[in-house]
């Protein structure tokens, strides 16, 4: 392939992943990665609610990975709580999972601009083939790729698997009973998802600006040293 059109790649490839961090620090401050309802049931079976009078003990709830709120409703009216995963919730959600969810998302900002670097290095500059080149390009993709990946994951079995929502509806609630009443993913979470997207495609334009895979490659392909070895 033409340098000019590798340079065009390169540039492209740096654009998307700068966009890609920009984009995973903003989800990570936003409140908006999951929203849903819950019903106040200790209320509803109070008096026997059903059909339209069962929207008066319904409330909803939207959250990140840092603060969120929720509108409390038991029959007398809406009232909005708001709430903070630090300190606050550190005892009652999966604290493990979470913290976990917002190193990954650290990691995933990290490599996004480190990889958003060296693809404009290799467009306009003159790297090093190891790692400043196409396979350190490959390694920084795939780790944001991974971390995208993970976040994801975990931040779902918390969320489905432990309950997440219907714990910070209980919290601090004596006298009544929260139960989720519908529960869905919100834009921040999607962001993540097209990060990692991004970070996939990213590794697709180093191969078709014409650059191997690192695990294609031959085992003699490296015997060979010198100056020329070094640079591409």
């Amino acid at each position: 392939m033409p340098a000019q059109q590798k340079r065009i790649l390169f540039c492209t490839a740096g654009v998307l992943s700068f966009a890609c961090a920009l984009g995973a620090a903003a989800a990570v401050g936003a409140q908006r990665w999951v929203r849903g309802t819950v019903l106040c049931r200790t209320g509803a079976l109070l008096v026997n609610a059903s059909g339209q009078e069962l929207h008066k003990f319904i409330g909803q709830i939207h959250y990140g990975l840092f603060h969120g709120e929720r509108l409390r409703q038991c029959g007398l009216g809406g009232r909005p709580v708001r709430f903070s995963f630090f300190p606050d919730l550190l005892r009652t959600i999966p604290a493990s999972i979470h913290v976990s969810v917002i190193l990954f998302c650290a990691v995933l900002v990290l490599f996004a601009l480190v990889g958003a670097g060296f693809f404009m290095l290799n467009a306009f500059g003159k790297p090093y083939e190891t790692l400043h080149g196409p396979v350190g390009l490959y390694l920084w993709s795939f780790i944001a790729c991974c971390c995208g990946c993970l976040i994801m994951i975990l931040f779902s079995s918390e969320v489905k698997i432990h309950h997440l929502s219907e714990k910070i509806a209980n919290f601090k609630e004596g006298s009544f009973i929260f139960k989720t009443h519908s529960e869905q993913f919100a834009n921040s979470f999607w962001v993540i998802l097209v990060c990692s997207l991004v970070q996939f495609l990213n590794a697709l334009l180093i191969r078709f600006a014409g650059f191997e895979f690192p695990f294609s490659k031959s085992k003699h392909s490296g015997t060979t040293t010198g100056a020329a070895d070094l640079m591409y």
